[in-house]
């Protein structure tokens, strides 16, 4: 068996994870859950598998033990994101099954909400959630909506790069942290030089890519970014958590001017069994919402989203029981995800 059999394999069996490690067989995550599969190698075909995806560079960094992160592709235009690391004396590796076209905004079931945002000329949008949640995909779809609707340049940042978009309207530059560009931060730094109207950065990991988004979002850009936080008032809170206590005033109106929406995702299985769906807490860059940040108030957010629903904003626990009251999702799948099990039991059962 070969990497690209194992991948093709995966596909058939819409896995959207692929685990090799050295006791175990190969493991699919289908729907959520891990299942092994049945290809029994042992650990040298293993290692030699992982070892036949890297080029002489990559083959370098792993003997010296660091981990590898990369992008591989198979039958022309099948992607997949790598990561190779080292445990207990032998080699693991982890691959994200990318989707072989970029899904739109239907395929999804995107509130329309998520659309108004993307229309924005300027400001800061982030999509955050758990690993494995989604957000690569939705941030992809809200590139290619762009890209479909506006004759603008976008220029992107990722590590890796995972879908790669076709030209329609949009001119688009693709960087990928690593080969093309050292940091996100340098390529946020390199982008107020190369003209953008859209800046894409993969992920926001520390005060100097938060920094320079910030100040991108100031100066004209629309940027578009992810953070590993699990609802909307967090992710403010990690932000500003970032920066020094004598810089946190400042973030904070910064911020609140900047700020057009967080979207927060998680992905729940389906009531048929069949595939998962997506739910969504979303706040809007309301002035009510930026005076909160503004003044250090973020305790109060989800009370101003639970009272803006007629403006596009809503709740995970509120989403959730829209999902279970519409039969998308069963009870037990959504209260693995609730934040307040009360005020999400009390919703469901109202009419």
């Amino acid at each position: 068996m070969t990497m690209a059999d194992l991948m093709r394999t995966a596909r058939e069996r819409r896995a959207s994870d692929i685990h090799i490690t050295a006791l175990r067989n190969p493991i699919f995550r289908i729907d959520g859950a891990l299942q092994e599969t049945e290809f029994a190698l042992p650990p040298n075909e293993k290692t030699a598998l992982l070892l036949s995806m890297l080029n002489d560079d990559q083959r370098e960094a792993i003997h010296k033990g660091l981990d590898v992160d990369m992008s591989y592709t198979i039958d022309g235009n099948l992607r997949h994101r790598v990561n190779i690391f080292h445990q207990q004396k032998s080699l693991a590796c982890v691959i994200r099954v990318i989707n072989a076209t970029t899904p739109t905004f239907e395929q999804l079931n995107l509130p329309e909400s998520i659309r108004k945002l993307v229309d924005e000329p300027r400001g800061l949008i982030l999509v955050t959630g758990p690993t494995g949640s989604g957000k690569s995909t939705t941030l992809a779809a809200m590139i290619d909506y762009i890209n479909t609707n506006r004759a603008c340049h976008i220029l992107t940042a990722e590590d890796p790069v995972e879908y790669v978009y076709q030209q329609k309207k949009a001119l688009i530059h693709q960087r990928d942290v690593g080969s093309d560009v050292p940091s996100f931060a340098h390529a946020l730094r390199s982008a107020m030089r190369e003209d953008p109207d859209v800046i894409l950065i993969g992920e926001m990991r520390d005060y100097e890519t938060i920094s320079a988004a910030v100040t991108a979002a100031e100066t004209g850009h629309l940027v578009l970014s992810t953070l590993h936080t699990t609802g909307a008032a967090s992710t403010v809170d990690r932000i500003i958590d970032v920066f020094p206590p004598h810089n946190q005033q400042q973030i904070r109106t910064q911020l609140a001017a900047v700020l057009k929406g967080v979207i927060t995702q998680t992905l729940v299985p389906r009531a048929t069994g069949q595939g998962r769906v997506a739910a969504f807490e979303i706040m809007l860059g309301t002035d009510a919402v930026c005076n909160l940040i503004r003044e250090n108030k973020c305790h109060q957010l989800n009370s101003t989203i639970q009272t803006a629903q007629k403006q596009g904003m809503v709740l995970l626990d509120n989403y959730l029981a829209h999902l279970v009251r519409s039969g998308t999702i069963k009870l037990e799948a959504a209260l693995e995800k609730v934040h307040n099990r009360a005020e999400f039991m009390a919703e469901v059962q109202r009419v």
